[in-house]
């Protein structure tokens, strides 16, 4: 009896997406009705008057991206623009900032969360989450305009299948990226959406912190090894053997793994901690915030992880990257079949580190450090990927303002 009431995921999914259309309808009806039923008793003299309709909102499902949202937050109650910022995360550290102009607000977890935004009213909606319209995130009728704004310099294309296809805007930080935009449009016979060179909120704010902290104290040279998560990551892939390889060039190692690794990897990663205790020579940072890390090592060994852009563009430092296969199939990118921006790069910026190579681990250390060509690959990658530098905020908020201003205009 069991079997018959299960729903799969993709299934229950299917029927959640029904369902809120069902109750989205149901309920645009009825308020089109009373607003005709006031409209009648009131002899033609009633005009709508809603006071729920936000002006701008943010929506963020993670409280991760707070490097890109409080800042814009900060701007807006600088210049006294009403704003709210919506978050699907209950300990989102910007519920507890005290705002004038700029009210927060807990939308609730998961399906809840989006449930409230497809019936949101809103001039101007940002976010960085994709799937807007595709999955359980629905436009909301009583939304203008919705904008996407990126969280990393990288692809556009790296999200999943059909992830920006629904937006009104894109706001970008590189030409390559508006290509892709324009390329995946004309694939699918997609009206051409607005795209913006901004900038990086998130870089803007590391590098602000790094020209406000100066050069980092003496010390000796020391490695980073900050990966990803997941079966391909380079702790799951090397293990025993990596963390061996980096103790034996006397190096000082930091080992940072992902978060989500003690969440969904503590088979792996409880037994090395275990193996490998803390030593002079060997630090394992789980800190929540990352720069002191980054500014105080020389060199940073990562897969496919996001922090291997922001170590080698913010803070101009060569990188070595672990050879992992990437399955593009699931992914925007594989439509326009080409080879990812960010994989181009990564052979420009860092060293390639291989099971073959991996036994030289020192000398692969020595070689980057020192290597001009891979200044020259990390100077090539941050003026194609980060525009406008030190600016995005302002060239963000600008946007909405004027944006908003010009679709009242125009209903006007």
């Amino acid at each position: 009896m069991l079997l018959f009431m299960y729903i799969d995921p993709g299934t229950g999914s299917m029927l959640f997406t029904i369902l809120i259309g069902v109750l989205s309808a149901g309920y645009y009806f009825l308020r089109n009705l009373l607003m005709k039923m006031k409209f009648v008793f009131s002899g033609g003299k009633v005009k709508e008057q809603d006071e729920s309709h936000i002006p701008y909102a943010i929506f963020t499902d993670s409280k991760r991206y707070l490097t890109i949202f409080k800042p814009i937050c900060d701007e807006m109650e600088k210049r006294g623009e009403k704003l709210v910022y919506l978050t699907a995360e209950e300990d989102d550290p910007l519920l507890k900032e005290n705002y004038e102009n700029v009210r927060t607000e807990f939308l609730g977890e998961g399906n809840r969360a989006y449930a409230r935004m497809n019936m949101l009213k809103a001039d101007v909606v940002l976010s960085t989450t994709p799937g807007l319209d595709v999955y359980q995130w629905k436009r909301s009728r009583d939304v203008k305009w919705y904008a996407h704004v990126l969280h990393a310099a990288g692809d556009v294309t790296m999200y999943r299948m059909f992830g920006i296809d629904y937006y009104d805007a894109m706001l970008l930080s590189g030409e390559f990226q508006i290509k892709q935009v324009r390329d995946l449009e004309a694939l699918r016979g997609l009206p051409e959406k607005e795209a913006k060179l901004v900038g990086i909120p998130h870089m803007d704010a590391l590098r602000e912190r790094l020209l406000q902290a100066g050069s980092a104290p003496d010390h000796e040279t020391t490695i980073l090894l900050a990966p990803s998560w997941g079966p391909s990551s380079i702790l799951n892939k090397y293990g025993k053997k990596m963390i061996d390889e980096l103790i034996a060039t006397g190096y000082k190692v930091i080992i940072r793994p992902h978060p989500q690794t003690f969440v969904s990897e503590k088979d792996m990663i409880e037994p090395l901690m275990k193996a490998y205790p803390e030593t002079d020579k060997l630090v394992w940072d789980r800190n929540i915030d990352n720069f002191d890390t980054l500014n105080q090592s020389d060199i940073l060994i990562s897969d496919f992880s996001g922090v291997v852009l922001d170590y080698a563009l913010v803070f101009d430092r060569p990188v070595i990257c672990a050879e992992t296969s990437f399955d593009n199939g699931i992914y925007d990118s594989w439509w326009l079949g080409e080879r990812e921006w960010i994989f181009e790069t990564l052979d420009k910026i860092g060293v390639k580190l291989t099971p073959d190579n991996m036994d030289n681990i020192k000398e692969l250390v020595e070689k980057a450090l020192t290597d001009t060509k891979l200044k020259e690959g990390r100077d090539k990658a941050r003026a194609e990927s980060w525009a406008n530098m030190g600016k995005s905020v302002g060239s963000i908020v600008d946007y909405m303002i004027e944006k908003r201003k010009e679709l009242n205009e125009n209903v006007g």
